[in-house]
Order: structure tokens, then sequence, then C-alpha cells
């Protein structure tokens, strides 16, 4: 298999694109080298700090085998902030910001020096801001890499999938596939709302439970 780079985009936020992201990783990395990125992280507290280990950055390391040390966390995901906001109104409490070239460009070097599948994780949904003028959409469609788009199943969830799924689709971006991630206290199964949100998709669904292991058919498509 050659290297693939795949931008994991995400209907909402927090809605398990980190889970599904680690799962996959996990999945990957049974079958030989990955790498799972996630360059741009808000809520993301010192690496000193205990609650680090519940980030996002942490998780995607862990899911990869590497111990969360300095170069591993900055290698990982060079733009953190600590404020769980979206990266611009996040960047502006500290006094920074990010610059979309600055992004694309980081993200490009990594792909070109992958040795096999590129997993790289966006922030909060896909028309979420990650810098002053530019969205997640606007990042994915710089990089010009397919997309695994990610839902919940919660109330709501199947309209929200499908309008991303149109989004992406009138962006003319490729949809590898679409994960739905079980979201706690969803009124209906995620195999049900995976079933729906298939009836419409155009791609291939997946459905990952919480305490489940990644399906193999998903990893087969990266």
């Amino acid at each position: 298999m050659s290297p693939r780079a795949v931008f994991v985009a995400g209907a909402g936020t927090e809605i398990g694109k980190t889970y599904v992201t680690a799962a996959l990783t996990r999945r990957l990395r049974a079958r030989g080298p990955v790498r799972t990125l996630k360059p741009l992280a808000s809520g993301v507290p010192p690496l000193d700090d205990p609650a680090f280990a519940g980030s996002d950055t942490a998780r995607l390391l862990a899911a990869q085998g590497l111990a969360p040390d300095a170069a591993a966390v900055e290698a990982c995901s060079p733009w953190r902030f600590a404020a769980p906001l979206a990266p611009d109104q996040a960047a502006a409490l500290e006094g920074r910001a990010v610059a979309l070239a600055d992004l694309v460009a980081w993200c490009r070097a990594r792909i070109a020096e992958a040795e096999g599948p590129l997993l790289i994780e966006g922030v909060g949904g896909l028309m979420s801001p990650v810098t002053v003028e530019a969205t997640g959409l606007d990042w994915l469609k710089a990089l010009g890499v397919p997309a695994l788009l990610v839902s919940g199943s919660y109330l709501g969830a199947i309209s929200h999938a499908l309008t991303a799924r149109e989004t992406l689709r009138g962006h003319g971006v490729p949809v590898l596939a679409v994960a739905v991630s079980e979201s706690a206290d969803a009124p209906t199964p995620p195999e049900t709302v995976a079933a729906a949100i298939g009836r419409h998709a155009g791609a291939p669904v997946f459905c990952l439970r919480r305490d489940a292991p990644c399906p193999d058919g998903l990893a087969d498509l990266i």
C-alpha cells in the first residue's frame, strides 16, 4: 500500500473525532507504520499538568505508542492553545495568531515525508474557524487530500452528517467514508444512525462504539 494522507473532519464539535482517529490509528499501526497528527489543538493543558493526559494530543500519541514528551507533543500538535475555544479565539487570548499558509505548509511537509498512512485530525466541525479568515473546510481544500467524515449518533446527527457531506461534495472534496461515533445517551443505537446516513451519503459508512476497535473495513480504505 502506498502512503496516503487523510484528513479527519467532523460534522460538528465534541462528537468523537479523536476517538475515531485514535481507534483507526491503532488498527493501522497493527499493520505497519502510521503517523497521526493534530496540528491545531485547543484546550491543551501544559505538558506538566496532570490534565494533559486527557487532551486530544495525548490520546493520539498514546494510540501511536509514543511517550508524551516535549518533542513528541510538538511534532504532533505544533499549534496548541490552552482555552477550549475555536483556535482563532484561543490564540487571541494568548496574544498569538494562526496563519492558514503556515498550517498548510507544515502539513504538506509532513505528507511529503510520510512513510506510511498519515492521518491529520482537524479541529471542531468542518466549518469551525481555524484562523480569523479561514475555516476547517479551507484548510482541507488547501491540502487537497480526501476526508474521513466523523459524525456522532446523537439526535440530529443524521442531518448534521449529511449537511457536512453535501458541503464536501459541493466543494469537490473526496470523502473516503463516514464514521459514526457512538454518542453518550443517544436515543437510538449508532447502527441505526449509520444506516440512515448510509442511505444518502454516497460513501461507505462505519459505526464505532466507544469500547470497540476500529472496523477492518474502514482501515482498508486508508
